[in-house]
């Protein structure tokens, strides 16, 4: 290639680019972009706890039992809640393939990171074996995780932040609950 080639090519370039800027000026100048006086979407500020700044993790927050919150907890509710939050990466039909995340039918009393071709991440496998826990997903447990699952399963690769209201998660779980041959009992 010669320099003159080189130059057309480089010249170019700065025409496309001397080009976008002015029109990026023009287009602003034509419009009056303004700043917005407080966010479109409001953003609850207080669910997100601030880590220390030592760096240690941040205390778990409190979560209450589920068990009384289940007794006024409706499944239809918790099948929107969970269509909406989950279902993009779960499916919840007996049968169902495992997308991003695993089929989730029959999750409650269902091993913890135990399902028919799903590779789940090392610390969910891990959380399946925890001291005083019999493995199994419970009531409480899936409470806590829906809670907030990087805090109940350090490690785990789910990108979920979790459910903030403790009566959508007991809706959820109303709803994974009957999702099943045999529903396990209530608590």
């Amino acid at each position: 290639m010669d320099s003159f080639e080189f130059n057309k090519i480089a010249g170019a370039f700065l025409f496309a680019l001397l080009t976008t800027t002015v029109i990026g000026y023009a287009g602003n100048a034509l419009v009056h972009p303004k700043a917005l006086a407080k966010n479109a979407f409001a953003i609850d500020a207080s669910a997100v706890a601030a880590a220390p700044a030592t760096g240690a993790p941040a205390a778990a927050a409190k979560i209450d039992p589920v068990a009384p919150l289940l007794a006024a907890a409706t499944a239809d509710a918790g099948k929107s809640v969970a269509q909406r939050q989950c279902g993009s990466c779960h499916t919840f039909d007996k049968g169902g393939k495992n997308n991003v995340g695993p089929n989730l039918w029959s999750v409650v009393t269902r091993t913890k990171g135990v399902v028919d071709g799903f590779k789940y991440s090392g610390a969910m496998q891990a959380a399946g074996k925890q001291a005083g826990d019999d493995g199994k997903w419970s009531y409480e447990n899936l409470n806590h995780f829906l809670a907030n699952p990087k805090a109940y399963v350090a490690g785990t690769t789910m990108g979920f932040a979790g459910l903030r209201s403790a009566q959508d998660r007991a809706n959820v779980i109303a709803f994974l609950r009957g999702q099943s041959d045999s529903p396990a009992p209530l608590p």
